[in-house]
């Protein structure tokens, strides 16, 4: 059975509590030939916020995702294609693993069906998911591969998601991932810049994910990403 995933190079991760630059629009933001729109954030992120995004670009024909950070601010909107809920494997104690999820499976009339995790593995310290799931960061390739191998093999988990979060990442620990993995895919965030940076990372990860460039350089700066992954 394939996944959504499988036929994707790049994803936009928009964060509901950032604003997008000048008077750029989320018709801008649908047009960059991103392969899906990821809408996320670690802090000060509502459900308001969540919704305000996901209706803004629900006109689109643009996959939509819900990342959310916490229960409190999911949202059910016909708009999604589903959502992606992360599990950090790497955290410093079970809630980030498995505590905030249990609250998750409250929800009434969960979606099974559009509901898909990711294993992330944060690797920068100074990010804010690295602080507030207090991440053991201090990783090499060796770790970065056995996390890799556990999240697949033990935990059937079908995303692998190596997160950067603000700062390029190593190739040789991305593409170290890449080499433990069999069938997952494996996502890469962090860093990527440009058509050059977005290229190299996607010769090693199924998909890479560009978020702060959209807030911080604007969508001309997004496709250039597109064209580095296209092209890998």
């Amino acid at each position: 059975m394939s996944n959504p995933w499988d036929d994707w190079n790049h994803v936009l991760k928009v964060d509901p509590d950032k604003e997008l630059c000048g008077d750029e629009t989320f018709e801008d933001v649908c047009r960059t030939g991103t392969d899906a729109i990821e809408i996320g954030g670690t802090l000060d992120v509502t459900a308001e916020k969540m919704s305000r995004v996901v209706d803004a670009a629900a006109a689109y024909d643009v996959p939509l995702y819900q990342e959310p950070s916490n229960p409190g601010v999911v949202i059910d909107s016909p708009a999604l294609e589903g959502y992606l809920i992360p599990t950090v494997f790497n955290a410093g104690g079970p809630f980030w693993i498995t505590g905030a999820h249990k609250e998750w499976v409250r929800i009434d009339d969960l979606d099974w069906g559009r509901t898909h995790t990711e294993a992330y593995i944060v690797m920068n310290p100074d990010a804010a998911v690295a602080e507030l799931t207090n991440a053991d960061c201090d990783l090499n390739a060796d770790d970065v591969e056995a996390y890799a191998k556990v999240a697949e093999r033990m935990f059937g988990q079908e995303i692998v998601y190596l997160e950067y979060s603000g700062t390029f990442g190593d190739p040789r620990v991305v593409a170290a991932a890449a080499d433990a993995l069999d069938d997952a895919a494996l996502f890469y965030g962090g860093g990527i810049h440009g058509y050059e940076s977005a290229r190299t990372m996607a010769g090693h990860a199924d998909v890479i994910v560009v978020g702060d460039l959209l807030h911080d350089e604007g969508v001309d700066a997004v496709r250039e990403t597109v064209e580095g992954a296209t092209d890998a």
